[in-house]
């Protein structure tokens, strides 16, 4: 159809749609929208079951329940079912957090209702809405093109071709493929270059993008937290078949019943398991996404809050991070630094379209280029030079010409106005006069963003291309204004004692990048450029990376080639990116941040949103991001000592007792008891070292600290043992009942002993809730021996002289565990310590190596 036809089918004149017929209209075909991220119960319940161990017993309890002992086996179903709706109460107030950022988190159109332009939610556009495309942008909806310059879309999403697609206003042939409709702009894609305009003719799942994507699921990577869990998941399946396959030879072999030992089995590997932590990480981190969401931060997944704490190098742009970000417009200099009203005029005549974008409702600018925005909104500006200059063509901005050129009929004829950074545009020009140098040096070194405009005649031109862009004549210089933000100093001095290291990647000129960076105290060991950075090798980038703190003038290649070489260094690598051309980078880094304001590429590609764009905030979600690491690790290191030790003495019981040392009913409900008091972990406070320094996933001191931790609870279960058989003369009932106390006291408590390396409640205090939950839980464990349900739990009421003894080994068990834990770190440190001498000897004797033979070590 010819655009007429399509403007006439939708019934889009001029003007657009007005916005009641745009209500009506989406009412009736429904939101701009594929899918939503709803919190759905029956997915959250489904995921508590789907542990194999769990499956395993309850299938056990249930052949208990018709051959064996019918109490126990409902026992054992009513814990199960109230170890699954505390996962899922924990983990089902995660989704509904999550659900509220994105519902935070929105897209934004240009598009045209009631006569102006204006920017909407990109869910609010329905057909025949007329909208406007821009470099950088994601295709909101399927839109048939209605006009166009220079418009290049990138259609790899959908058709697979890596090559840039231009687009055209003309109509095609039915039949065409997807990939040879160039009258069309399709959702989902990317605007490569240049703008154009066009008319909604499909939103949402009736789009090609959305039949598409409703067919497939989503699978995203794997984050380096996510990874760590999936380690620590296998170390504890090892340990907990070791000792299952263990207590079931062990208990066939002293001829007990076979459906006890299996149950008893894997009760034990139950035991072992820590069942919540998916319910303690993500109770933590719903917990810290709305500290976030309250500090202006916005996480897409959850599970990067803790990669974003443990952050070592954060590359970052300089508009808006380290600057205002509110550009204004100073002056327009000829060559020679006298002020030129032809200059200024030149640079709006120089703009992709006509008022930085085109202007809304009151004459506010829409879209477009911000140096172009605040060329048009400077005060006391010149007339529209629309009335005296005609646009002919444009050859759009890209960030590797690094420049504009429009083709326009003017007083002076028919002329090329090329407008952009000023060593790419003077590359190009002819007869540059000796002072323009010097004009141009003073301006950056003052910290100002500068812009050449250069002009050469274009007789009997009709179309202009970057190949165009020779012998051109200097007309002189745009200056702006963008003053450093006085928050970034504090900001930077911050992120430096988190041991987060701050480098600046940027499109700007060096010497601006190094004058605003000296303004806010950020050291400058030294400064590359993209055009340096393109003649070095992969092993000279990876020389001069350590002492670079700019990067400047640098394609989107180059930012991308720089995070891989700071990441093969192994440090782990943040980037702060807004525009199109951060789109790569963001997603090559450790962790992509990007802001509200941001081009939708970046927005989509990035792992985190800043509602402000102020590295304070991002110092916050560093911060937060450490804490909630450091409060999942105490669960960890809970469960893999105190719970081993546990189990590891019920396994060792089991052999020489003439009876089970705990019912399988008793380990699930001792367990329950535990995890519940250890779901109020997110609320701990952090020591002030936690958070100093970043953190990361370590199996193997996770595996250290369990074999070091985990007998010394034995021990004190085996003195529980000796005191129930030979002082009080246990029964298998008495047995039980004072093990259970015991063994739940102890691996409860010790949290106050493994939460800090600091002294415990005098030099590191814990949160209420947590000191309330673990109090009350082993409160709960001493009342039910002589409670109404002890008979049916399998318990009975201890001895008076029981209690004596279990606070002296509460205390002691405390003690000594404070005592291991000194020795622990004391031993680690100087493990530590000498590791990273032998690798400072190696990397002096291979550096040495290297000079020696004139070589650059890798």
């Amino acid at each position: 159809m010819t655009c007429e036809a399509v403007t006439e089918h939708l019934g889009s004149g001029v003007g657009g749609l007005t916005v009641e017929e745009a209500d009506r209209r989406r009412a009736t075909v429904g939101p701009n929208a594929l899918r939503s991220h709803h919190a759905r119960p029956l997915a959250v319940l489904a995921r508590q079951l789907r542990s194999p161990l769990m499956v395993l017993l309850i299938v056990t309890a249930t052949v208990s329940f018709f051959v064996g002992d019918r109490t126990d086996a409902v026992i054992i179903a009513v814990i199960l079912a109230a170890s699954v709706l505390l996962g899922f109460f924990n983990e089902f107030r995660a989704e509904r957090a999550a659900e509220a950022l994105h519902e935070q988190l929105r897209h934004r159109a240009i598009v045209e209702r009631n006569g102006s332009w204006a920017t909407c939610d990109v869910t609010d556009l329905v057909p025949g809405d007329r909208v406007r495309l821009e470099m950088g942008s994601i295709v909101p909806a399927d839109i048939r093109i209605t006009a166009t310059e220079s418009l290049e879309c990138d259609e790899a999403v959908l058709t697979g071709e890596s090559l840039p697609v231009e687009k055209t206003s003309a109509p095609v042939a039915p039949d065409a493929a997807l990939g040879d409709m160039t009258g069309c702009a399709f959702m989902g894609t990317i605007v490569h270059a240049g703008s154009g305009e066009g008319v909604v003719v499909a939103t949402g799942s009736r789009t090609e993008f959305g039949q598409i994507a409703l067919q497939l699921g989503e699978r995203q990577e794997e984050t380096e937290f996510q990874v760590g869990l999936r380690g620590f998941s296998l170390l504890l399946a090892e340990v907990a078949g070791v000792l299952t396959v263990s207590i079931l030879v062990i208990n066939l072999l002293l001829a007990r019943p076979v459906i006890d030992a299996v149950l008893f089995s894997l009760a034990i590997a139950v035991g072992i398991t820590p069942q919540l932590l998916p319910a303690v990480v993500t109770t933590s981190l719903a917990t810290g996404s709305r500290h976030l969401a309250a500090s202006k931060v916005l996480v897409k997944r959850l599970v990067c809050i803790e990669d974003l704490g443990n952050i070592e190098l954060l590359l970052t742009d300089k508009t808006g991070t380290l600057t205002e970000g509110r550009i204004t417009y100073r002056e327009a200099l000829d060559p020679a630094g006298a002020p030129s009203d032809r200059v200024f005029l030149l640079g709006l005549v120089g703009t992709d379209s006509a008022g930085a974008g085109g202007t809304g409702a009151g004459g506010t600018a829409v879209g477009g280029n911000p140096l172009d925005a605040a060329l048009w909104d400077a005060p006391g500006a010149l007339p529209d030079p629309t009335a005296s200059y005609r646009k002919v063509a444009v050859a759009p901005f890209d960030h590797d010409r690094r420049c504009v050129s429009v083709l326009t009929d003017g007083p002076e004829g028919r002329i090329i106005v090329t407008k952009g950074a000023p060593e790419s545009v003077i590359a190009h020009c002819i007869g540059v006069p000796p002072e323009a140098e010097a004009v141009l040096n003073g301006e950056l070194s003052a910290g100002s963003r500068v812009v050449a405009v250069a002009t050469r005649p274009a007789d009997g031109m009709s179309a202009v291309n970057p190949s165009d862009e020779v012998d051109l004549h200097l007309e002189g210089f745009l200056v702006f204004l963008d003053e450093p933000k006085e928050s970034a100093r504090g900001a930077l001095a911050r992120l430096a004692t988190l041991g987060v290291t701050v480098k600046v990647v940027t499109g700007d000129h060096p010497i601006v990048a190094e004058k605003v960076c000296r303004d806010l105290g950020l050291p400058v060991t030294g400064t590359l450029t993209g055009s340096e950075l393109e003649k070095l090798t992969d092993t000279e980038l990876a020389a001069r990376i350590g002492t670079t703190t700019i990067f400047s003038r640098v394609s989107p290649e180059q930012k991308s080639r720089i995070i891989r070489a700071h990441r093969a260094n192994g440090l782990d690598v943040a980037y702060m990116g807004d525009g199109v051309n951060d789109a790569v980078a963001l997603h090559h880094a450790d962790v992509g941040i990007s802001v509200d304001s941001a081009t939708d590429v970046a927005k989509d590609a990035a792992d985190i949103v800043l509602l402000e764009k102020d590295l304070n905030v991002l110092a916050n979600g560093v911060v937060e991001g450490r804490r909630i690491f450091a409060n999942t690790i105490k669960y960890v290191m809970m469960g893999t000592s105190s719970n081993f030790g546990n189990m590891f003495s019920a396994a060792a019981a089991s052999a020489f007792l003439p009876f089970l040392p705990m019912l399988p009913s008793q380990i699930l409900l001792n367990n329950l008891l535990y995890d519940t008091s250890q779901m109020s972990i997110p609320t701990d406070r952090v020591d002030e070292e936690q958070l100093a320094r970043p953190a990361h996933w370590d199996v193997g001191f996770i595996r250290r600290f369990m074999l070091f931790f985990g007998p010394i609870s034995s021990i004190f279960d085996f003195i529980t043992f000796a005191l129930m058989l030979k002082v009080f003369n246990a029964d298998a009932t008495l047995f039980r009942s004072g093990w259970f106390v015991e063994s739940l006291a102890t691996q409860t408590l010790v949290i106050f002993v493994i939460r800090t390396r600091r002294v415990p409640f005098l030099r590191s205090r814990p949160s209420i809730p947590m000191l309330t939950a673990s109090l009350g839980a082993v409160a709960v464990g001493i009342f039910l021996p002589f409670s109404l349900w002890a008979h049916t739990l399998g318990f009975r009421s201890l001895p008076i002289g029981y209690f004596g003894a279990l606070v002296a080994m509460i205390l002691t068990y405390l003690a000594l565990a404070e005592a291991a834990k000194y020795e622990f770190y004391r031993i680690r440190e100087h493990t530590e310590r000498q590791a990273r001498n032998h690798r400072l000897r190696r990397t002096q004797r291979r550096a040495a190596a290297f000079s020696h033979r004139g070589e650059v070590p890798r």
